[in-house]
């Protein structure tokens, strides 16, 4: 039997690699998520863009969730997003009436995501904003970011956050990309990263 000295570092072999969980594929996808505003509403937008890695590189197995409020600021407590049928304790999605405010997106297979729901309205000193939370494969805890969408100049340059994170700021405010539609990529780190709190 030959023994291996493992003090010595030429004698320690390399472990092998492997990618780091936890992975959301399974159990956590929620059907509908994207439809945050009821479906036809007049007022719908659409925010969409990409979870980003370190290197540019688009994630294909990320979760967006996002919380939102209404037009007048107001915090819906609408119990439309995990509703369950009482008897078979089956999942029956939101009741497509009332909007809910929240949403579970799940990227696709180019790391894109994008979801459908009210413009919302302004609450306390803060401008108008979204609320989002990343969950990926690597991240063992997850991140929380704002998406500030752009139309209200005065609301943003007053907006406490915005003005504490100085020039990174424009990593938090979502591109107008036409009428509705707006662009917020989520980069997790390297160039160009997005702001991300921390709740204590």
């Amino acid at each position: 039997m030959t023994k291996i000295d493992a003090s010595s570092p030429e004698n320690v072999l390399p472990t092998p690699s492997h990618t780091v969980g936890p992975f959301y594929g399974y159990a956590l996808p929620f059907r509908g998520g994207e439809d945050i505003a009821p479906l036809g509403h007049p007022d719908t937008v659409t925010v969409h863009g990409y979870v980003l890695d370190g290197e540019g590189a688009p994630l294909p197995d990320a979760f967006v969730e996002l919380w939102g409020a209404d037009p007048e600021g107001n915090v819906s407590t609408t119990d439309g997003s995990m509703r369950r049928d009482p008897a078979s304790g089956g999942h029956l999605g939101r009741n497509g009436v009332e909007f809910t405010g929240w949403g579970r997106i799940q990227t696709d297979a180019d790391g894109h995501w994008y979801a459908r729901t009210l413009r919302p309205g302004a609450r306390g000193d803060s401008a108008p904003y979204i609320s989002a939370c990343v969950f990926a494969r690597g991240l063992l805890v997850h991140l929380f970011t704002r998406i500030y969408l752009p139309g209200d100049d005065a609301a943003l340059a007053a907006d406490p956050l915005l003005t504490r994170v100085g020039d990174r700021r424009d990593t938090l405010i979502a591109a107008e990309e036409g009428q509705g539609t707006y662009r917020f990529d989520i980069r997790l780190q390297g160039e160009g990263e997005t702001v991300f709190l921390e709740f204590q």
